[in-house]
């Protein structure tokens, strides 16, 4: 355990050197002598481990034919009888159709509600039919899609064309993303992330698109959002014994661990500096759990250790044994900010 000797004391003058540049261990040193720097140094890692969530489960193929759902407009055409007829789009191309309500209803002239949500155009077609049989004896029905509205995919962040699309067919996450014309050259692919229903889905579009692993390939649905932050909006967190909790700005130049300690100011009581704790993302499905001797780089006896874009810190207050007890201890801030966390991070610790 350590504590702050004063305001002006060791520690955080020394916070600030390695705020202003590297960590050195030349102090002890008779002046004149020349050290070589590789090498040297130690590294300050106590302990790292691998850590996964479970990929995507396979795949099941969507139904061949779209699904008519609420939003899509129909053409319904009723052969030599125009008075049950839905008009096609006029000479100007503006759609004439009935749209489909939010109940998953078409309303027919005459005939009245049919439910079409669900049905593909061939099925529509046979249901619409049998309403007709009412007025009609044996209807020729022919029905088109005009407007594809029920399927949406939302496409945010880095890409060329970012934007709502409406898709017509199946799409798998490729073809999906392809719509969005390609990505900014500041796009995160590591850090992307496909959200369904409020929930992240555990699935690497980094290793899909740059590593061609086709298990992520997953089948796209209506509501979809795929989203690729941006790198110069990259961040880490800190958390603990510190007064400035929270986020903490990568530099351009990058950042070590004693300039994201400096910047978030350590409190005026003990903390263990022997156990700092990262939990590093790698991917949206892998990660590390890494222990940092951070008292080790104080007293020049190890490099600075680096830091990576979502990097989350966390400065025990005391020796903390466990792993799972120093994730308790930052779930409920982790649970405040799971928006700006890597998808690995919710994926892993905040997903029921």
């Amino acid at each position: 355990m350590y504590r702050i000797l004063s305001s002006h004391g060791i520690i955080p003058l020394f916070l600030i050197l390695c705020l202003l540049g590297g960590c050195g261990g030349y102090a002890d040193l008779p002046a004149g002598t020349v050290k070589p720097i590789s090498g040297w140094l130690d590294s300050a890692v106590v302990e790292r481990q691998e850590v996964a969530v479970a990929p995507p489960d396979a795949d099941v193929p969507p139904p061949a034919d779209y699904l008519i759902g609420p939003g899509d407009v129909l053409y319904i055409n009723v052969e030599g009888r125009p008075e049950f007829m839905i008009a096609p789009p006029n000479a100007s191309g503006k759609v004439q159709g009935s749209r489909v309500d939010g109940r998953g209803f078409v309303h027919l002239p005459i005939a009245g509600p049919v439910q079409v949500a669900g049905l593909s155009v061939s099925q529509a077609q046979a249901r619409i039919r049998e309403k007709l049989l009412t007025y009609l004896k044996n209807p020729w029905v022919v029905v088109e899609i005009a407007e594809y509205k029920s399927h949406p995919l939302y496409l945010l962040g880095q890409f060329r064309n970012p934007g709502t699309y409406y898709m017509d067919r199946n799409l798998n996450l490729a073809q999906g993303i392809a719509l969005g014309n390609g990505f900014d050259i500041t796009a995160d692919l590591r850090g992307a992330r496909i959200n369904r229903n409020n929930r992240i889905l555990p699935v690497d579009v980094y290793d899909l698109l740059v590593n061609g692993n086709a298990r992520h390939n997953i089948w796209l649905k209506g509501g979809d959002t795929v989203f690729i932050p941006d790198t110069r909006n990259s961040q880490v967190f800190i958390f603990g014994a510190v007064k400035k909790p929270g986020p903490v700005p990568m530099l351009q130049s990058g950042l070590n661990l004693a300039q994201a300690i400096g910047s978030a100011e350590l409190r005026d009581t003990g903390y263990d500096f022997k156990h700092v704790r990262i939990i590093r993302s790698l991917s949206a499905t892998h990660g590390e759990l890494i222990v940092i001797d951070f008292d080790k780089i104080l007293r020049g006896e190890a490099v600075p250790f680096p830091l990576m874009a979502g990097d989350i810190i966390y400065v025990p207050r005391s020796g903390i044994g466990r792993w799972n007890d120093a994730i308790q201890e930052i779930l409920p801030s982790l649970q405040a900010i799971s928006a700006l966390l890597q998808p690995f991070v919710n994926l892993k610790y905040l997903t029921d």
